[in-house]
């Protein structure tokens, strides 16, 4: 069975990425299959380079699928015409917010996000400095990829509902309805969007976000089958399993 390679949230960490490309080609080649479950932007320092270095593999004929993740989403809205805002966010909350992270990315092209700058002001000088390949790149992600026994997807599933009937808004932002079932869903979720101590596996899904927006690690993991293994930089590490 041909292994397949998942990187979850980057969060514009582009050195994070260049590491755990370099662990899966040292483990699967350079034409291993990789799924990226969402999250390019926001937070780290270089957003512009994470997307540029994405599409490029892309280009490159690179065996890449690309996933959205809800910050991805952000980043689409604010470009949006008209802009649109995310019915998740609480009230007062923007892709702006200190806790999201879209000062960071327009920071990467050169845009400054600063009190007292108008929306329309900033969305202007955005137009102008981010690539429409970069546009392109966000609007084109997909929602969940199906291979073998797993399902790919950034932040989970509404439980006992068909996989055509889930709706985006769970698939890029669900928590707890998904992370307090446990019973066995019709695939092993592969996912990421909610921070975890290391990436761990609940017997129904497998979490391997271990929080690289947050200054930790980007974890770079591989599965064949059920199996999953987290990459290091002396081989392949078995995933732990969660205490009940």
């Amino acid at each position: 069975m041909q292994p397949l390679y998942v990187i979850p949230d980057i969060h514009g960490h582009a050195d994070k990425l260049a590491h755990a490309l370099d662990l899966i080609e040292a483990d699967g080649g350079p034409d291993a299959k990789i799924v990226f479950l969402g999250d390019y932007i926001d937070r780290g320092p270089d957003s512009k380079g994470v997307l540029q270095h994405l599409i490029d593999g892309h280009a490159a004929g690179r065996n890449w699928t690309f996933l959205k993740g809800n910050h991805d989403r952000l980043m689409a809205y604010f470009f949006a015409d008209p802009m649109l805002f995310d019915a998740q966010f609480l009230i007062g909350y923007s892709w702006f917010h200190e806790r999201l992270g879209g000062i960071e990315t327009l920071a990467s092209y050169g845009v400054e996000v600063r009190e007292g700058r108008r929306h329309s002001e900033v969305l202007a000088e955005a137009r102008q400095a981010v690539p429409q390949s970069h546009l392109d790149f966000i609007n084109g992600l997909t929602l969940t990829h199906l291979a073998g026994e797993c399902l790919f997807v950034h932040a989970g599933i509404r439980p006992e509902v068909a996989l055509e009937r889930q709706i985006e808004q769970d698939l890029v932002w669900i928590r707890e309805e998904f992370h307090d079932y446990r019973k066995p869903h019709p695939w092993l979720v592969v996912h990421g969007h909610t921070v975890v101590p290391q990436p761990t596996h609940y017997g129904n899904r497998i979490n391997l976000d271990a929080g690289a927006g947050y200054g930790r690690p980007l974890a770079a993991a591989v599965i064949e089958g059920r199996d999953c293994w987290l990459l290091t930089d002396t081989g392949r590490a078995p995933i732990g399993k969660a205490r009940d």
